[in-house]
């Protein structure tokens, strides 16, 4: 049986790490050990998983966030995939749809998640270290994850993800299995990730590794949304009035399913406030494309890569 070693950043004392870990032991197929990193403070998480890593004695390392409690079954769920005649080199899951925080923008942003990872189930080139799964021969012949690059919170995940992918790797995203979102979000916070933690990193990745793939977050789905509120936006300020109210109703159309989800699960209320949550986050992804186009162009000029 496959041996699970779960590796937890917790270098910042977060408060959520006590019911994180109690989950872990409640698991149907408890992990073999489980490794929190929450020392020294100035690793990222980046650099704690690697740490964890270098520790763990399992064949599989399971990363897991210490803001994320794993639903009882995730563990015998992932065990299965490497147990199985023809194992994955990665698998990982998904947010489920009942996240502890209830706020509006709390609300949005994790069910967002959500809905992008059920959407996206398959063999994908990308990785989530929120809750996924990693054989360990693999994650040490590429390196682990950039602590160099991403010394803090940012797309460290997506670009091993891309890397496991073009060395031949299989990565499966399997939407079954599920973890509880512990982490309240603000508006603020929500803005700077999807800017500069996400968006900027994001873009500059799929540059440097010529991928523009369409997993996740680049789905054809996604990127015709961000047409809709670009035609949105430049015919608002030229007052184009029926050209604003076409590019408004491509954009909700384009994400009926979404809104769905949300109408279910906080009212119509909330899926009113998460259209334009939505519009947003999708206004500052492509601000975050010319950012991106010239960081990647800065870092070649100046042979960083």
């Amino acid at each position: 049986m496959t041996r699970l070693s779960v590796v937890v950043p917790a270098t910042d004392s977060p408060p959520t790490l006590a019911a994180c870990l109690e989950a872990l032991r409640s698991s149907i197929s408890p992990p073999d050990e489980v490794i929190v990193v929450d020392t020294p403070p100035r690793l990222g998480p980046a650099g704690a998983r690697n740490d964890g890593a270098r520790r763990a004695e399992g064949d599989v390392l399971v990363f897991v966030d210490a803001d994320v409690l794993v639903h009882a079954d995730a563990l015998a769920r992932l065990r299965a995939w490497f147990d199985a005649e023809d194992p994955p080199d990665a698998v990982f899951g998904s947010y489920d749809d009942a996240p502890a925080g209830r706020g509006v923008v709390s609300s949005f942003r994790n069910l967002l998640h959500h809905h992008v990872h059920q959407e996206g189930a398959g063999v994908v080139a990308s990785f989530w270290s929120g809750l996924g799964a990693m054989r360990k021969s693999r994650f040490e012949a590429l390196g682990g994850f950039d602590e160099q690059r991403y010394p803090r919170s940012s797309v460290e995940d997506v670009e091993l993800g891309v890397r496991l992918a073009a060395a031949g790797g299989r990565i499966v995203l399997d939407p079954a299995v599920l973890g509880t979102h512990l982490k309240e979000w603000t508006l603020a916070e929500m803005a700077r990730t999807d800017l500069f933690r996400r968006g900027i990193p994001w873009v500059e990745l799929m540059l440097r590794h010529r991928r523009l793939g369409g997993d996740l977050n680049l789905s054809w789905r996604n990127r015709a949304s961000a047409v809709a509120v670009a035609g949105g936006v430049i015919a608002g300020v030229a007052r184009r009035r029926r050209l604003a109210l076409a590019a408004a109703g491509a954009f909700v159309a384009l994400n009926a399913r979404f809104y769905g989800t949300l109408r279910r699960k906080r009212g119509p209320g909330g899926a009113a406030a998460g259209v334009g949550l939505h519009a947003l986050h999708h206004s500052l992804s492509l601000m975050a494309v010319p950012a991106g186009l010239a960081l990647h162009l800065l870092r070649r000029a100046f042979r960083l890569d």
